[in-house]
């Protein structure tokens, strides 16, 4: 980010002199992070029932009792690289049937729109080594309300709005505790740690913290019998922790005054969650919860007044305040430290240590806009730079059972199990998510999307991400990239290279680009061999991401010997070939073996764009000239030989993904790699027919895959605000289709039609919607586009904005009025309110609840709502690229060639 105006220098520098060193041997920053999950229950890692229903076979409430397997979960903490020693904070407001050890929410059985949290908290603040990071949870007085949540759900259909925790009357007179969790590190594994709870209700209100450290359980499972071991002790009248682990070596935490230290183990409770006659170990997961809550004495140790120690798995140290006044903040002091600790743990260097850390994340993000704008970005960039959680799965052992638990059911043995094709898929890495709570697994193009906003703070960490997903230990030896957990051999949007061309432009670090590029290489070839099933270069590839924005199930074979060919997959592959081809002449500057690659690409480009406009396995392409639109397209091969085709008359943004394959080839392409200009005016003069998809002006040639009538009618529909154009962006649906449409997909009747909230159907679990609603990565994409074509044009290509309106616009103007769109979701309205606050409790006119922004899943098409998950800065997080594009209307910024 731009720093401007006077500013102290060490301060200025001080985290970007941290980020160089990150990776050095004396300088480990990157070792502590906030890497442990907001969820761990009810995902697939977690599953081992016969059925594969991984929300039923691992549900909240066995969460507080339940040794997981692959990770650990918990509010507002942290955790090592590997994952072993976890902090995290606990609470109980004297209330609640059990512990607050981690958020709640429905499960997509549950959810009335799928899976969906119940819980308010806020990444406010950080940098990108973690050496300061600010969480907000705001936590109710009364009991929290599990049962009603639940039946809430229960009683509401799909054409419901999700019930919300304001809905049940807990929030009510802000009678809730505002827990502010501070970390900043004094070296990196020298943390210290402010825990500051307000009350912000009308009366006193008890308030118990458990800020929790333990080992995630490695040696349950038969495969590793090495236990490590956390020692409480109070002698000497310290508070302490003491942390051995034969990889991680040893911690002290220590706890500043003199709360009750409980110390259990991180073991399942087996007689209580499935009526064992009695647990293999005496205390259990759940120990520390029984105690407080329940007040069974048994149920874990109690460290006394100079206790040497007791040794277990799991500890926390129980601050009891009662009451805390209105308006009264209490707070408590941690510091985890390698070694034996600290001689002066809460001295003078923990206050010393927040203060400079604090000033030198202002200092980092120290920026020219405006203030409102500021906040913007500072927060979507927090939030995403939480997303980033430790993530370890062995497909294998999963798939096998572990020695020391029940043998794997039959089920687990079929080749047709869940990701029994992805068995070399062996991963223990920090991976950025797309959600802390909803979504806590990577997914393919989620993840290239957040490596853009990522590389504005921290390039290291966006580069080994797209490198990351390209390792053999994930990438399918086919050259398949995974998806999903859910699903490893599902397919998302192949937007890798697009990502991996936008972090090269901030430090054009050329060994990154050729390392992802040969391992892109792979993944187009699958992608080719496996989605082109008759090589008419007409692509399928599924749901691509998009849900539910077909009337029928992509992603499932069509009846009665019917094959569906994608408008989208197969503009997809066109952008990709052309973001390969850029990415092989940029690489071809330096090293002349690429040139021939680039042709390669061009050429794959061309035969696909000629495909899509006449040709085909039925003599159609995606274009439609009746109607100016790209349609999927329906075919089958008749008894006689001949070919069936119709296409799917439903204008969505699979219609709209034509106009991101685009690329502008500048002059001096053709100047330092001539051997490229000729072969490329070679193959046009074999077939003159591809001069169509090439424009030429003063020594510049525009590649796109519309020809410019084409890419007219296109834009005229997708900036009508009756149909794509919404007050913050452009929709996914269009709003021509409000009162529902029948189409014919194969011989069979579906009927649909533009949902701009949420979903109404349970299609991919319901939880996300793609009929109407604002999505940021697509619409990120089109504003790139609109700026390639002005980059080329030069402000020659004008459009009418909106449609009907007489308003004419350079293309550029066009992708400023875009961003203005998308960027005015998070920005107050003339009433003082967020559109993206929509009806929810944050449009409120309490300062309270004014002053966080949430970064949604997706928004209203018509109100700029957020929707879906509520911590998705992943990809909502092109909000901070967007607010910090210096890109000046009309000067080329889309295109490195």
């Amino acid at each position: 980010m731009p720093h401007t105006g006077p500013v102290n220098e060490h301060r200025q520098q001080a985290e970007r002199a941290r980020l160089g060193e990150a990776d050095a041997p004396t300088a480990p920053w990157r070792r502590w992070g906030p890497y442990l999950a907001g969820r761990q229950w009810g995902t697939v890692r977690e599953d081992y029932s016969a059925s594969g229903a991984a929300w039923r076979s691992f549900p909240f409430d066995h969460a507080r009792s339940r040794a997981y397997r692959w990770g650990e979960d918990g509010i507002a903490g942290i955790c090592d690289v590997h994952g072993f020693l976890n902090l995290a904070l606990a609470l109980w407001n004297g209330r609640d049937p059990i512990l607050k050890e981690r958020y709640f929410g429905l499960t997509n059985d549950e959810g009335n729109h799928g899976e969906d949290v119940k819980e308010h908290w806020w990444v406010t603040d950080g940098t990108p080594t973690h050496s300061w990071m600010q969480v907000v949870y705001r936590y109710p007085q009364a009991e929290f309300p599990y049962r009603e949540l639940r039946e809430m759900a229960a009683r509401a259909g799909r054409q419901a709005r999700e019930p919300e925790l304001s809905d049940t009357g807990v929030l009510d007179d802000n009678r809730f505790f505002d827990v502010q969790v501070t970390y900043a590190k004094a070296s990196p594994t020298d943390i210290c740690v402010d825990v500051t709870a307000t009350n912000h209700g009308p009366a006193p209100a008890p308030l118990h913290l458990l800020p929790q450290l333990w080992f995630r359980n490695t040696w349950s499972w038969g495969r590793d019998d090495r236990r490590p071991t956390l020692e409480a002790s109070t002698k000497d009248g310290w508070r302490r922790v003491t942390a051995e682990h034969g990889a991680l070596g040893r911690y002290t935490l220590h706890v500043e005054g003199s709360p009750t230290l409980l110390v259990t183990d991180n073991e399942t409770n087996e007689a209580e969650l499935f009526g064992a006659v009695a647990n293999p170990t005496r205390f259990t997961k759940d120990g520390i919860d029984r105690y407080v809550v329940r007040g069974d004495t048994g149920a874990c140790q109690v460290v006394g007044p100079d206790d040497v120690g007791a040794p277990g798995t799991k500890v926390a140290a129980w601050y009891s305040f009662d009451p805390v006044e209105p308006g009264e903040s209490v707070t408590v002091r941690l510091r985890l430290v390698e070694g034996d600790g600290h001689v002066d743990a809460f001295g003078p260097t923990f206050r010393s240590t927040l203060d400079a850390r604090r000033a030198e994340a202002d200092e980092f993000h120290r920026t020219d806009l405006d203030p409102l704008r500021a906040k913007v970005v500072r927060r979507a960039l927090a939030g995403l730079m939480w997303t980033k959680q430790h993530y370890r799965f062995r497909t294998r052992e999963w798939l096998d059972g572990d020695p020391a638990q029940p043998a794997a059911p039959q089920s687990r043995r079929s080749p047709h199990a869940r990701n029994a094709h992805w068995q070399h898929f062996d991963v223990a890495d920090v991976i950025s998510m797309p959600d802390e709570w909803e979504y806590p697994w990577f997914a393919a193009w989620d993840l290239a999307f957040h490596t853009v906003p990522f590389a504005m703070v921290d390039p290291a960490f966006a580069k080994e991400q797209l490198l990351l997903l390209c390792r053999e230990w994930l990438m399918h030896p086919n050259g398949q990239l995974p998806a999903y957990e859910w699903e490893f051999g599902d397919v998302n949007p192949p937007v890798h290279a697009w990502a991996a061309l936008q972090v090269y432009q901030v430090d054009e670090d050329r060994k990154f680009l050729a390392k992802v590029f040969h391992k892109l290489l792979l993944n187009f070839s699958w992608w080719v061999n496996r989605k082109d099933a008759d090589g008419s270069y007409l692509f399928e590839g599924g749901f691509l991401g998009m849900d539910n924005i077909g009337p029928v199930n992509r992603s499932e074979p069509m009846l009665g010997q019917w094959r569906l060919e994608q408008s989208d997959a197969t503009s997809w592959m066109a952008a990709y070939s052309l973001h390969l081809m850029r990415m092989a002449l940029e690489l071809a500057r330096h090293d002349e073996s690429y040139e021939d690659v680039a042709t390669k690409f061009v050429e794959h480009f061309l035969s696909i764009a000629e495909a899509s406009t006449r040709f085909g396995s039925g003599g159609r392409g995606i274009w439609d000239e009746a109607d100016g639109f790209c349609y999927d397209v329906v075919s089958r091969r008749l008894p006689d030989g001949t070919v069936e085709s119709q296409p799917v008359r439903v204008r969505s943004m699979v219609g709209l993904i034509p106009v991101l394959a685009c690329a502008v080839l500048e002059p001096r392409v053709f100047e330092e790699l001539p051997g490229f200009g000729r072969r490329l005016e070679h193959l046009l003069a074999r077939r003159p027919e591809l001069g169509q998809f090439l424009t030429r002006r003063e020594g510049r040639v525009l590649l796109s895959l519309l020809d410019e009538p084409k890419l007219r009618r296109v834009l005229r529909r997708m900036l009508d605000e009756g149909e794509f154009l919404s007050p913050h962006g452009i929709r996914s649906l269009s709003a021509a289709h409000r009162e529902g449409l029948e189409v014919q997909v194969a011989d069979q009747e579906h009927r649909m039609g533009y949902e701009p909230g949420e979903s109404r159907t349970p299609m991919f679990g319901g939880n996300s919607n793609w009929r109407g609603p604002v999505w940021f990565p697509t619409n990120a994409l089109l504003v790139e586009a609109l700026r390639t074509i002005e980059s080329f044009h030069g402000g020659r290509f004008h459009v009418e904005l909106p449609t009907r309106s007489q308003r004419h616009l350079t293309a550029g103007q066009a992708a400023d009025e875009l961003v203005r769109r998308l960027v005015s979701l998070f920005l107050p309205d003339h009433d003082g309110r967020r559109p993206a606050d929509g009806k929810r409790i944050e449009s409120t006119d309490s300062a309270l609840w004014r002053e966080h922004i949430t970064f949604s899943e997706y928004f209203d098409g018509d109100t700029g709502e957020g929707l879906g998950a509520t911590h998705q800065t992943g990809w909502t997080a092109l909000v901070a690229s967007l607010l910090t594009d210096r890109r000046q209307t009309g000067a080329p910024g889309a295109s490195i060639v």
